[in-house]
């Protein structure tokens, strides 16, 4: 008897179909991944899952052990195609690679469609191709090898095995982005192959004679070029007359938001003060690679309701500032913006912490320097249109990154004398004071183009405005906050008397009441001597501008903040017409202004105090992803598998009369010969079975060992007689049985070998499992 099963005939020409289809429906994720290390992962999904569902398959694997063996190839060989970083040796499983392998079959299929492309972070990313191929792959590959030649074939029953590939087809098409990849020819190219492998699998009709053969395979050839031809010409004319224009194509990441709400943060400009008061003399932060005179941007803010500037909420407006994605490694391009420029800045932080990270101009690419922080980098998320970044894990003291940034063209007066500001949409400003629009109407009256009347508010407010933070050593008081009250304030005392955080916020609703996009925002603007290689940045360095949109041009910055710190004594505000400042009561959202940052200010304690109980060397991780890991994937399945056998004999030898407890004893000792590979008939008598059992076990090497047939035929004959008898069946008799069973399965065990003793702790089998072969015919056939 041959341990391994036959191949089916035609089941080679099958797989070989799946896997081409399943290939053309992984190339559907290249837009989404950017590069082609995606396809290694996808092909290496379909070879591990082919392979394994044919070698579970040759060795007579049940279906259920069949597919535990093919979970186990999962974990154990997926890491080389997938995460080779996180491997030991590249091409071991680790912890790190053995619990992407899990999570990104589980939670990839919901960040794919909602990370920036891209898509480079979590490292567990290429898992899902990975794991979509494995499991087309088994599940077809046990269609094919199982459940299609047990069967009469038709073009019903082979089109199953194209639902896999088909909707690994739909999965690159919906998770990929607005623009395909080589749509037509692929849909062409898979329309093709299906259809002539459907046509040519069919089974065939009876054939009377040669000629008429020769009739039929004549047929098939013009069958296939017609279907060729019609295929490739009806594809290429319908793509091209239907296939929708690249905004109009649906796909997942346009329709699932986001999972941040940047509105769970606090407003960075209602904390300006926190940084000129608290924060003032602190270093913050080291900037290597700044030029004289650059800026660092913190974060864009364009909606404003009456009380504070800050980004949209997430569902405002597609593309707005509240729309932040999650990126790796490379950042999405801009949407608006003009550069021949570009920069390169290394931050390190020092006493930095806030959730928005600080970066020069658009950045293209962001790199974590140090393991600690790349880690963490996996939360980072980016607005393009704005060009800010979030990192939700907070910026810790000791990261230190490098951002490779576009830096905005600046543009002379002149040049933008004939350009119109950008036509988009952007969140209403609203409860803007009325102040606010007649001074942007004063101050515009005798400007005409969007840059001279941007350039006239810009220069009222520097030239009649004075600078005043607040403190102590301030000449007037000025109270922080930019909501309508305060705005009001800024514009009805007899001085204009503010700082950043006024000026820019008032300049922002004045562009906003002519009908400009503009929006507020807040960064750092240290003092870069020439030729200083980093500069360290502290809280007196921050400051705030306005951006507004020009069309073709980009977003042009304008610093409204007067340089003037010196207010003269004269024209200050008597306190009886104007209350003083100090003891007006804000409202409520001003009096926690400059508490507002400290909310998302991240407590480590807890969280290091558990890091440290973990902490083991790194030989102890060794073993254990060595080691324990292959140790669990084996002995997880056996024990199972191992705990069901136990279930099932304590319910034959326990549970029912004598005669169905004696009955219990063959059907143990049958399944343990199918488990071991032996070939149990079914549909006989129990004395064909034995007889059928005795001769393969006759054949065996016992090793000097008596063979176990003589002991197979009279125990047939013992629980047929209890069976049939109708009498009632005595404990002493059922006992019999079951030893001479279970002897008889222990020698059968010895005769099998070591091979096939392992196979058969994943093995658990039921009399639906058995060989159907009629074994008096096979008899029959060798005697003659």
């Amino acid at each position: 008897m041959s341990r391994f099963q036959p191949f089916p005939a035609r089941a080679g020409a099958d797989l070989a179909v799946l896997g081409t289809l399943s290939v053309l429906g992984v190339l559907g994720l290249e837009t989404s991944f950017g590069d082609y290390n995606f396809l290694l992962a996808g092909l290496g999904g379909l070879i591990v899952g082919t392979g394994a569902a044919i070698l579970g398959f040759r060795l007579r694997l049940g279906a259920l052990v069949g597919i535990l063996a093919t979970i186990l190839a999962y974990f154990l060989l997926g890491t080389p195609f997938t995460m080779p970083a996180q491997g030991l040796l590249v091409v071991f499983p680790s912890v790190a690679s053995a619990a992407g392998l899990a999570v990104g079959a589980v939670f990839g299929w919901a960040d794919i469609v909602t990370l920036g492309t891209p898509v480079e972070a979590p490292y567990y990313m290429p898992v899902l191709p990975y794991f979509a191929a494995w499991l087309i792959a088994v599940v077809g590959s046990m269609l094919a090898l199982r459940w299609l030649p047990r069967r009469r074939r038709t073009v019903r029953r082979a089109s199953a095995l194209l639902a896999g590939p088909v909707l690994l087809y739909l999965a690159g098409i919906l998770m990929g982005t607005d623009e395909p990849y080589l749509a037509g020819l692929r849909g062409v190219a898979f329309a093709v192959i299906a259809l002539v492998w459907l046509g040519w699998r069919r089974p065939d009709s009876d054939r009377g004679d040669v000629p008429g053969a020769g009739r039929q395979l004549r047929r098939k050839l013009a069958g296939t070029a017609v279907v060729v031809v019609g295929a490739i010409l009806v594809g290429s004319l319908a793509g091209t007359a239907f296939a929708p224009v690249p905004k109009d194509r649906f796909v997942l990441r346009e329709e699932i938001q986001p999972p941040l709400d940047p509105l769970a943060f606090p407003s960075p400009l209602a904390g300006f003060r926190r940084y000129t008061k608290t924060l003032a003399d602190t270093a913050l932060f080291t900037a290597t690679g700044m030029a004289t005179g650059q800026v660092l941007r913190l974060a864009s803010m364009d909606s404003y309701d009456g009380k504070l500037w800050n980004v949209a909420a997430a569902d405002d407006e597609a593309g707005g500032s509240g729309s932040f994605r999650l990126v790796g490694r490379t950042i999405p391009r801009p949407p608006l913006v003009t550069s021949v420029q570009s920069s390169v800045v290394t931050i390190t932080d020092s006493g930095y912490a806030d959730v928005w990270l600080p970066g020069v101009g658009y950045p293209s690419t962001i790199d974590f320097d140090d393991a600690a922080s790349s880690a963490e980098a996996e939360s980072l998320r980016y607005n393009a249109g704005s060009g800010t970044a979030v990192l939700t894990a907070g910026v810790k003291s000791g990261y230190r990154f490098t951002t490779r940034a576009q830096l905005q063209q600046t543009y002379k007066d002149e040049d933008l004398e004939a350009v119109p500001v950008a036509a988009m949409t952007l969140p209403a400003a609203e409860n803007i004071p009325d102040v606010v629009v007649a001074k942007a109407a004063e101050y515009t009256g005798g400007a005409d183009t969007p840059i001279d009347k941007l350039r006239a508010i810009q220069k009222a407010l520097k030239t009649q405005g004075f600078l005043s933070h607040g403190l102590a050593s301030d000449g007037v008081p000025s109270r922080a906050g930019h909501g309508a009250d305060r705005i009001d304030e800024l514009f009805t005392r007899s001085q204009m008397v503010g700082d950043q955080e006024q000026y820019a916020a008032a300049m922002a609703l004045m562009a906003r009441s002519l009908g400009y996009p503009s929006r507020v925002v807040m960064g750092f603007a240290p003092d870069v001597p020439e030729g200083a290689v980093s500069v360290e940045v502290t809280g007196s360095d921050v400051t705030a501008w306005v951006e507004v949109a020009f069309d073709g041009i980009g977003w042009v910055p304008f610093f409204p903040t007067p340089d003037q710190t010196d207010v003269p004594q004269d024209q200050t505000p008597k306190p009886k017409s104007v209350p003083q400042p100090q003891v007006r009561q804000p409202p409520r959202s001003d009096n926690q202004a400059d508490d507002l940052l400290t909310a998302v200010e991240i407590d480590d304690t807890k969280k290091d105090d558990k890091d440290k109980g973990l902490v083991l060397p790194g030989w102890a991780w060794a073993v254990i992803g060595l080691i324990g890991i292959p140790a669990l994937l084996i002995g997880g399945p056996v024990l199972v598998i191992g705990a069901l056998k136990a279930r099932r004999r304590r319910r034959r030898r326990g549970t029912g009369s004598g005669d169905v407890r004696v009955a219990g004893s063959w059907d143990e000792l049958t399944d343990g010969y199918s488990e071991l590979g032996f070939e149990v008939p079914r549909g006989t008598t129990r004395l064909l079975v034995a007889a059928a059992l005795e001769s393969q076990l006759a054949g065996q090497d016992l090793v000097g060992r008596q063979p176990a047939s003589a002991g197979l035929t009279p125990l047939a004959g013992r629980v047929d007689r209890a069976v049939f008898n109708g009498r009632e069946i005595g404990d002493d008799l059922v006992q019999l049985s079951w030893a001479e069973a279970l002897d008889s399965l222990g020698i059968a065990e010895t005769s099998a070998g070591r091979l096939r003793r392992l196979v058969s702790r994943f093995r658990i089998r039921s009399r639906r499992d058995w060989n159907t072969q009629d074994w008096r015919k096979r008899d029959t056939s060798r005697r003659k």
